[in-house]
């Protein structure tokens, strides 16, 4: 939206709620324009920006310039929740869910575990009636996070009006499913995705197929990237507010404010997704200890560091970082962060790391929060990381062989 409609449509307002009596004089007439205007001015000057958009390869950008325009437009947050804490809690709360109808597979995995898939499988899709080639979307949630997340829905919701295919990767033991073996997941260990990216495309090998991440779920897809190369069946993934830096991320969250707003409630979830597997994991870990945790370093140091073998929970987050393997991702990703992310500080994002890989782009925002990224007055049916995602998928499934040839 133009900058001076916005203005004059709020002077227009307030105008009107005086008339009809809600402030009074025309003194608070003038004030209350006076503000209106002033918070205006303020906003379209301070908080509405063009993001960020780095990258080295100039291929790269001018087809996202083509194909992904809404990364080089201005992005309007909602004027009334700009700010990177209140977009990330209202976000849950604010936006819609849509209806999807999945259907649940379980597949085994080589130590006897089992991993939880959520398929969409759109078979009325008009533009890909052929499920055999029909555009696959592999969906990454964030750490506690399922398939009946409001940001897995709406990437759904988006994927289906485009005609693709979804499958979401359930963490295990996290989307009701039984733990077979004392062993969830983590950030750093890329197993479990590696057999699912694995069983996904063998059973369709011919179907153009990619990857999104979300917070942890990015963070780990990164991982797997940059331990795969190009040696990968993914043709370009992307990611939405992943954690660069672990041992940034958690000093952030342990700040007095983010461990009040954020800190202690995540590990609360933390330890309410391993305690109805208490009597799989007690046989290794004390569960009474790890209940005692307080915050995500103190869950991490107890739990999941000692499940996956690391030395110290420093040697776990060096290598859950995935600013450590960016230098080796082998094919197109696109990541949008925003600066003000208090679970990803931006000061982490490692966008020197990024100019040297001609597969990187980056897209930073000033203000989104964490999986925010709230637009509109009342942004309940997308935001703009929805419009991101739905148009560099569709840029990659329909004109991806263009990408390094403009």
């Amino acid at each position: 939206m133009d900058w001076q409609v916005l203005t004059r449509e709020l002077s227009l307002y307030l105008e009107n709620q005086v008339r009809v009596g809600l402030f009074g004089s025309g003194v608070g007439l003038s004030l209350v324009l006076g503000f209106g205007v002033a918070y205006a001015c303020y906003y379209l000057s301070s908080i509405a920006k063009k993001p960020q958009l780095v990258a080295s390869n100039d291929r790269f950008c001018r087809f996202l310039e083509e194909y992904c325009p809404v990364v080089t437009e201005t992005y309007y947050p909602t004027i009334w929740c700009w700010e990177g804490r209140v977009q990330t809690l209202l976000r849950p709360f604010i936006t819609s869910r849509p209806q999807v109808q999945y259907r649940n597979e379980l597949i085994k995995t080589a130590d006897g575990g089992q991993i939880s898939l959520d398929w969409f499988d759109n078979n009325d899709s008009l533009y890909y009636p052929d499920a055999s080639t029909r555009p696959t979307v592999l969906l990454l949630p964030g750490l506690t996070g399922t398939s009946k997340e409001s940001y897995i829905l709406h990437m759904i919701h988006q994927s289906e009006t485009l005609g693709y295919r979804c499958v979401v990767f359930n963490n295990r033991g996290i989307a009701g499913e039984d733990l077979l073996t004392p062993r969830t997941y983590c950030a750093a260990n890329t197993e479990d995705l590696e057999a699912v990216i694995h069983h996904v495309h063998s059973l369709h090998p011919s179907a153009p197929f990619m990857a999104a991440g979300v917070s942890m779920g990015g963070m780990l897809l990164l991982n797997y990237l940059g331990k795969t190369g190009r040696d990968t069946p993914l043709m370009a993934a992307a990611i939405f507010s992943a954690g660069w830096n672990v041992f940034e991320s958690v000093e952030s969250l342990e700040k007095p404010l983010n461990w009040l707003l954020f800190n202690y409630y995540l590990t609360t979830c933390l330890q309410s997704s391993i305690s109805r597997h208490r009597q799989m994991l007690e046989k290794l870990f004390d569960m009474d200890l790890v209940m005692k945790a307080r915050t995500v370093r103190e869950f991490d140091k107890q739990f999941t560091s000692v499940m996956f073998g690391y030395r110290t929970i420093d040697d776990y987050y060096e290598d859950a970082s995935p600013c450590r393997k960016l230098k080796s991702v082998g094919i197109p990703v696109l990541c949008l962060n925003s600066v003000d992310d208090v679970f990803s500080p931006g000061h982490a994002i490692p966008v020197e790391t990024a100019k040297q890989n001609a597969n990187v782009a980056l897209v930073l925002t000033s203000c989104g929060g964490h999986i925010g990224f709230l637009e509109g007055i009342w942004p309940r049916k997308c935001t703009y990381m929805d419009r991101v995602f739905k148009q560099f998928v569709q840029a990659m499934f329909e004109h991806g062989n263009k990408i390094f040839s403009m």
